[in-house]
């Protein structure tokens, strides 16, 4: 009697792990407001008190800046864009800024509303316009749910890979090597490129807001080529969880045409904008 059992091969784990994602994906589809197709497992408000408290903590752990010149300066950028917004999103969160005195280069915005900016960031940013960029950016990232989109794809993801565990049957060495190549797969081919995809998305819905605001869609462009000479080398694309400057301002400018007409609108409905530091 043959008592050797067979395992499944790899091409069979793959198709099991990628049925067992695919029944994730089936069970929580949402759209973004590009209309890209989205997996959300969260409910909105838990998002939202995780958020809160991410953001209490980073203000007990990074002081405000005392500038009151700078909190106006960025407030009533802030405050530009959210105008712009429709009535449910204003609603939706909390909309808060804070101005962190640190000299990164960044800005965050977390679920429901909550964000911040260094003060480095006003070094690089050299104008109202080129803040709005980044402030539009984040903004797009709350309003896409781009937080609940990537807890939920990792935590498919990880379901999966616990799954082809499951299924491998022995500890061989040779399974081991697989579940490490599964991971890594996971890691590059899923979770890297769907940041990627994020960014892109914010990127394209702060344009359109920024522009909206009668801020100078263009100065995107400026800003993100100040930004590359200030972060010197970047890592390869294809393991960064950002595009690099390049890929970038590239899709900036492919939508450049339309965010230049909501820009020319807003100006011809007198929203110009004087926010000064």
């Amino acid at each position: 009697m043959n008592t050797h059992i067979r395992h499944p091969a790899p091409r069979g784990i793959l198709r099991l792990l990628l049925a067992a994602v695919a029944g994730f994906a089936l069970a929580a589809c949402s759209t973004s407001p590009t209309g890209r197709a989205q997996l959300t497992f969260f409910p909105q408000g838990e998002l939202n008190r995780m958020g809160l408290a991410a953001y209490e903590e980073m203000k007990e752990q990074t002081p405000a800046t005392d500038d009151e010149a700078k909190r106006r300066y960025v407030q009533c950028i802030t405050d530009a864009l959210i105008a712009e917004l429709d009535s449910s999103d204003r609603r939706r969160h909390d909309w808060e800024v804070t101005v962190f005195q640190d000299d990164a280069v960044n800005a965050f915005a977390l679920p429901g509303g909550k964000m911040g900016v260094y003060t480095g960031l006003l070094d690089v940013a050299g104008n109202q316009h080129q803040v709005a960029a980044v402030m539009g950016h984040e903004i797009g990232h709350v309003l896409a749910d781009h937080g609940n989109e990537r807890i939920s794809t990792a935590f498919a993801t990880t379901a999966g890979l616990q799954l082809a565990h499951i299924i491998g049957g022995d500890d061989s060495p040779q399974r081991a090597q697989l579940l490490g190549l599964l991971g890594l797969g996971a890691q590059v081919g899923i979770l890297l490129p769907f940041s990627r995809a994020h960014e892109r998305e914010a990127d394209v819905i702060g344009l359109d807001l920024m522009a909206r605001a009668g801020f100078d869609p263009r100065e995107s462009v400026t800003l993100w080529e100040n930004m590359s000479q200030a972060g010197g080398g970047q890592p390869p694309e294809f393991l960064s969880t950002h595009p690099s400057h390049g890929t970038r301002i590239r899709n900036l400018q492919e939508h450049m045409p339309a965010a230049m007409e909501h820009y020319e609108a807003a100006r011809r409905a007198g929203k110009r904008p004087d926010c000064r530091l």
